[in-house]
């Protein structure tokens, strides 16, 4: 019974902590962790890009593959030829990288550009597309770095990042006219 009292106090105690940290409501705040931005600096991008442009930069991850390898120990014989340890089979576990890590460098939207109002945009068009199924809250979040990813690969640029090719593409930035 004590300990069911003891309990019943630590519960207790520990919900009105949760309280007092709360939002006043009784629920605590919720503090929401999104991933860091990716690199989009001015002047800095690929050798002979154009200084004027932002860039963004990011890196595929290694592929790697596990590998079991069974090999073949002998027996071990003494110096009278009686079998001192019989043969065996050995299990080995090998990490092997099957694609190296890539640093990829693309035009992407400046800083400034990346408004709330603007990746809101951009969360509307991917869901549009069947990509991205949050709302459409203006915080460049897991779920919209996820569709930007989805909508990017299948042209050949695997990253979270949006490009100025793929803004282009989703209508939300002009396309650039070519005068002749």
């Amino acid at each position: 019974m004590i300990g069911n009292r003891h309990a019943a106090v630590t519960l207790a105690m520990a919900l009105g902590l949760l309280t007092a940290c709360g939002s006043g409501d009784g629920l605590p705040e919720v503090t929401r962790i999104d991933e860091p931005a990716p690199i989009r600096l001015r002047g800095e991008g690929p050798p002979g890009s154009n200084p004027e442009t932002c860039h963004g930069k990011d890196e595929t991850p290694a592929v790697i593959e596990t590998v079991t390898h069974h090999v073949e120990v002998p027996a071990v014989l003494d110096a009278d030829g009686n079998v001192v340890s019989p043969a065996s089979v050995r299990t080995e576990v090998v990490q092997e990288i099957v694609e190296e890590r890539e640093a990829l460098w693309f035009e992407s939207l400046c800083p400034d550009q990346m408004t709330p109002e603007f990746v809101a945009s951009v969360q509307r068009a991917l869901a549009a597309r069947g990509l991205y199924d949050g709302a459409a809250e203006g915080v460049m979040n897991t779920g919209t770095r996820a569709a930007i990813r989805a909508f990017q690969k299948p042209q050949g640029l695997n990253s979270s990042v949006l490009s100025l090719a793929a803004a282009r593409q989703l209508g939300l930035i002009e396309v650039e006219r070519i005068t002749r």
